[in-house]
């Protein structure tokens, strides 16, 4: 196993930042100074030199913990991962720590969830076949295509098939123009 050095781990520090950009934060704790020697991005109001306190933490013989999450100072989540590298006789030489603070992924969960639509009533395809019948059929069609994996648009001959069957045996087809409307939306003719 090659010696790894500080240059190495800082190299590696530094490429991570890079790659990834303001919102990750990279530390190299030097375990035998018991020190942070290095930070890349620097968001967690700690400096070079400040105490690693790593020997707090049982770090075991994984090479790699993680990933866990951890509140930052100012309240953020931070989720991260270490990556520990030992000398060639075993001894713990460097921790590498890969905090990436996720306030804005989760301001854009917060959005996303904003924006999107409301929760639906789980209401069964056939009691939807009372009232509007484009709706119905397309719910039905919708839900038929779902619970098979497939998309409407893609449905091979013997999908179209087995959907206009099912669409027929449920009393769908016996709306005025419901044949038609329905040969439209899987692509075939009406006959």
């Amino acid at each position: 196993m090659p010696e790894p050095t500080f240059d190495n781990a800082c190299a590696t520090a530094d490429a991570i930042a890079c790659l990834f950009g303001p919102r990750v934060e990279v530390v190299v704790h030097d375990l035998t100074a018991e020190r942070i020697a290095h930070i890349a991005n620097p968001m967690s109001q700690r400096s070079i030199g400040d105490p690693s306190n790593m020997h707090e933490i049982d770090l075991g013989e994984a090479p790699v913990i993680g990933p866990y999450e951890k509140v930052n100072w100012d309240g953020s989540t931070l989720r991260s991962i270490s990556i520990l590298q030992r000398r060639a006789d075993g001894t713990a030489a460097y921790v590498i720590c890969i905090n990436h603070d996720q306030a804005d992924l989760l301001a854009l969960r917060r959005v996303a969830d904003a924006l999107g639509p409301a929760p639906l009533e789980n209401v069964e395809p056939q009691v939807l076949l009372r009232n509007d019948w484009h709706d119905r059929l397309n719910s039905y069609a919708s839900a038929w295509c779902r619970d098979r994996g497939v998309r409407i648009d893609a449905l091979g001959r013997d999908d179209r098939r087995a959907l206009i069957g099912d669409l027929s045996a449920s009393g769908a087809l016996a709306e005025r123009h419901a044949a038609a409307y329905v040969a439209r939306m899987v692509g075939v003719s009406r006959a």
